[in-house]
């Protein structure tokens, strides 16, 4: 079913530019015409048309398809096949009888010629014909119109649609028949406008075309979509615009609400940070600076969720657990401070759970199944969790030291630990400020930690010595999170061991707070010694480092290096790339709703008090701290996963082994299912890149693809342009090294960081996003020290979240690991233009067919008992990197596209 819809933008006005960008998937099967000089590819899902023709098996972009002239007029049929709305929609917006009446009303189509007329070297004139509805199959509801083509007219290479009718239309495709090569397939996959709205919308033929090879009667439609989707930059975007442009995060805060609820702008010099897609709201009265609040943020009208029922689901229930499901938990938990007195309190969350207060929307048992239950007998709704796996298989796991390490290498944030490479550990933040830079953990300690087997010099020498590092991201945030209210962050590392058995073994914790007013520096080292007061303390340390821990995952692995980064190469390829581009086609379903996604999530999650701020541990500074992370963390060149592994030392450069590098950790889920899939994606995007640029030459002539990447280096990333670790775009093994690298970030990165986040992280104790109560040996009174030797326990519920905290953050990680019915995974869906062309559809079933051996061989580690970072007693095997899924919370499956 139906792809993406996503693409609006900038206009000054929100219609479809009589020239809009193509945005059909095309399937051309075989078609009239047969461009010359360009393969055809397949592929389109942008909100502009695409008309999809056939052509013959072409082994390179260059060859010349020779057609027989014809002599006779050919009658053409065209079948539109659009999607009826969704039932419940309907009764939602009280339209339904009158939206399906209005659903029978004609669409207007031009056929557009691809050669310009040989006498007056103009467009020849389109031939245009009524559709009127004729069927409604399912939720399809389908159009019939019909053409006579004269023989002068020539090849199709693009339609035009207009729409007679006061509502939008969402077009799934259109099918030419009666051509001599057979029937042309036009996947549209988008929203259509009201002609009194926009002007007609065009789409292009699935033949894919570098902007040199382009047929000449289509290069100026080719030009003038793409100014249509840039826009003018003015004005604020209508719903049904599909503009593209680029501003700051300056809508994170509500500043007209509250002055509490100011933020700072993030994008600039003293925030560094992507830029998202530009709404043009107004500023805010109360600070000129941020941008005003509304009820709804825009996006491109083809990038935003679909009103129909396929792709209800996923938006419906972002939508419900935000926005009716958490406000009602906050009515029935009114003592926002209120923390678990005992453990078996939180156990009661997936056992008994408590009754919802009255609420209108009576979906929430359908829509959230994994934290809504039905009482059949009273028809009243109650929260109660399902178990994760992780507690299923052994309900003891997060109390163990040696989950604590296997997670930093097969849980959901495993892309932070890195090799000690020199010693001491040292901080390079300003000695001045925060105080003497050498950490605490000693040589001495360390080497009877590890009872004399290495002395630490020789445990770096052989790789042997790894780190949690979050002091000097923390640090500078410590003494302005301890001004909020029960809140308390340290600077913090965590020393861990490599054992013969290939596990990670935690040495030492150590906890730093910097000076603060007249106190000086404190910092304390606390290890896993085996008496009850330093037993006690260390499970507190470890609670500390597993809040930092889920806020660098969070706001970092999650939400910087994917989400957020992504954004940009989104609207670059939008603004700068035609649909009718081969490398538009292969990035476009990596896109899918992530801008959506992204507005969403600066609507509810990442904005002033959002859940983000009041549930983890940097408090207002977490979106702040972010941007710090990107200024000082993130670089383009490392995002890919054999850069970002060899970057942290977690692998070497290795031409002989399989992938290329060497891992320093044997038995590293993550990374080693991760570049078996990284692999099958790049030797996809190569037989792809090559195909469309046999000659290396072509790719720095390509001017919309210099463009593009111009666009997305010096305005996407404005704050990283004069980086100069950006990669070279020259030729085809810098392209396909670029592209490997934003597919990997959107679809393999991403799943590893998202889709496990119920199963690792909703039982709060193993990961507690927030640590409320500072370390008992911190500058203690009498009482406080005798109370924690009296009740430790008590101490550590104390210290992990409220109630509320810990039953709203669940219930977002609930909806966040979900796959949705429609989900699209990686290797299984083929585009429509793909599937037209010989050659991309035999490398698109190879990369398929690798990404099932992938899935084979997964399957087949996590049941060796020598890999005891993913098998073992209670263990829950290391999925997350498998290919395909089903729909629900399943901790497997990677889809194209950052699409929850």
């Amino acid at each position: 079913m139906s792809n993406h819809l996503h693409l609006n933008e900038l206009n000054s006005t929100k219609n479809f530019s009589l020239l809009p960008k193509p945005i059909v998937h095309g399937t051309s099967q075989s078609s009239s015409l047969n461009f010359q000089n360009k393969p055809e590819n397949s592929q389109v899902s942008r909100s502009t048309t695409r008309l999809s023709v056939k052509t013959e098996a072409i082994q390179k972009p260059a060859t010349e398809v020779i057609t027989t002239p014809r002599t006779t007029t050919l009658k053409v049929k065209a079948t539109v096949v659009a999607l009826e709305f969704d039932s419940s929609i309907l009764s939602i917006t009280n339209l339904g009888d009158e939206l399906k009446e209005l659903l029978r009303n004609p669409l207007t189509l031009e056929l557009v010629s691809a050669e310009l007329d040989p006498k007056t070297g103009i467009e020849k004139p389109t031939i245009k014909a009524s559709a009127n509805q004729i069927d409604e199959e399912g939720d399809d509801v389908k159009f019939e119109a019909e053409f006579k083509v004269p023989p002068s007219f020539g090849d199709v290479g693009a339609i035009y649609v207009e729409y007679n009718n006061n509502l939008e239309i969402y077009l799934k495709e259109i099918v030419l028949e009666g051509l001599p090569n057979g029937p042309v397939h036009i996947t549209c996959n988008s929203w259509v406008q009201p002609a009194d709205k926009s002007p007609k919308r065009v789409f292009f033929t699935n033949k894919s075309y570098l902007p040199s090879q382009t047929p000449s009667a289509l290069k100026r439609l080719r030009e003038a979509e793409l100014v249509t989707l840039r826009g003018n930059g003015k004005g604020e975007r209508k719903e049904c615009d599909r503009i593209y442009d680029y501003d700051v995060y300056n809508d994170l805060g509500d500043p007209d609400k509250s002055l509490d609820l100011k933020r700072p702008v993030l994008g600039g010099k003293e925030h560094p940070y992507p830029r998202r897609g530009r709404t043009g709201r107004a500023k805010s009265k109360k600070d000129p600076l941020s941008e005003k609040k509304s009820s709804e943020t825009y996006v491109p009208r083809d990038e935003s969720f679909s009103k129909i029922k396929d792709l209800v689901f996923g938006s419906r229930k972002y939508y419900v657990a935000l926005h009716a499901l958490i406000p009602n938990i906050e009515s029935v938990l009114k003592d926002s401070e209120q923390g678990f007195t005992q453990f078996q309190d939180i156990d009661e969350l997936f056992k008994e759970g408590f009754n919802l207060a009255p609420i209108k929307d009576k979906g929430l048992a359908a829509i959230l199944p994994t934290v809504v239950r039905t009482v059949n007998d009273v028809k009243e709704e109650i929260l109660r969790f399902d178990v994760p796996k992780t507690v299923e298989r052994d309900s003891f796991f997060w109390f163990r030291d040696k989950e604590f390490a296997r997670q930093t290498l097969a849980g959901i944030n495993p892309s932070s630990i890195q090799l000690v490479t020199e010693w001491p550990l040292k901080s390079k933040l300003d000695p001045k400020i925060y105080g003497p830079a050498e950490s605490a953990i000693t040589k001495e300690l360390i080497e009877k930690e590890i009872k004399g087997y290495f002395t630490v010099d020789e445990a770096i020498v052989q790789k042997k010595l790894f780190v949690l590092d979050y002091h000097d991201l923390l640090l500078p945030y410590v003494s302005k999170v301890r001004e909020l209210k029960d809140t308390v962050l340290y600077g913090s590392r965590t020393l861990f061991f490599l054992t013969a058995e290939g596990t990670l073994r935690p040495l030492a914790i150590e906890l730093t707070r910097p000076k603060i007013g007249d106190k000086p520096q404190w910092k304390q080292v606390f290890t896993p010694i085996w008496n009850s007061t330093q037993e006690w303390l260390w499970r507190l340390a470890k609670a500390h480092v597993l809040a930092h821990d889920s806020g660098h995952h969070q706001l970092i692995s999650h939400w910087l290096r994917t989400h957020c980064a992504t954004e940009p190469y989104v609207i670059a390829t939008n603004r700068q790339l035609s649909v009718i581009h081969p490398i538009y086609r292969l990035l476009d379903p990596h896109f899918r709703f992530t801008m959506e996604i992204n507005a969403f999530a600066r609507e509810s999650l990442i904005n002033a008090n959002g859940i983000i701020e009041s549930t983890f541990s940097p408090g207002k500074y977490s979106m702040e701290l972010s941007s710090v992370a990107y200024d000082k963390l993130w670089r383009f060149d490392t995002q890919g996963l054999p850069n970002d592994l060899m970057s942290r030392g977690m692998a070497i450069e290795d031409p002989s082994a399989a992938h290329g590098v060497k891992l320093t950790i044997q038995d590293y889920p993550y990374a080693n299912d991760g570049l078996l899939v990284w692999d099958a994606i790049k030797t996809w995007v190569t037989d792809y890149v090559n195909y469309y640029y046999p000659d290396p030459a072509l790719v720095e002539s390509d001017q919309e693809l210099q463009q593009w990447w111009t666009e997305i280096r010096t305005v996407g990333h404005a704050d990283k342009k004069d980086e100069p670790w950006w990669p070279l775009l020259k030729s085809p093994t810098d392209l396909v090294e670029i592209i490997t690298t934003i597919v990997w970030v959107a679809s393999g990165h991403h799943a590893a960081v998202n889709f496990g986040q119920y199963d690792f992280a909703a039982y709060f104790p193993s990961r507690p996003t927030i640590a409320r109560t500072k370390i008992p040996t911190e500058e203690h009174t009498e009482e406080e020290w005798q109370k924690f030797l009296q009740k430790p326990g008590r101490a550590l519920l104390n210290c992990f979240p409220t109630q509320l905290q810990a039953t709203k953050v669940m219930i977002v990680l609930s909806v966040l690991s979900d796959h949705s019915p429609d989900e699209q995974y990686i290797g299984k869906h083929m585009e429509t233009p793909w599937s037209d062309n010989p050659v991309i559809k035999a490398a698109f079933e190879k990369f398929s067919g690798r990404l099932n051996e992938v899935e084979g061989i997964i399957d087949a580690r996590n049941t060796d008992e020598y890999l005891h970072n993913r098998n073992g007693a209670g263990i829950v095997p290391y999925e997350l990197l498998k290919p395909t899924s089903k729909a629900g919370v399943t901790a497997m499956g990677v889809p194209y596209s950052i699409s929850i």
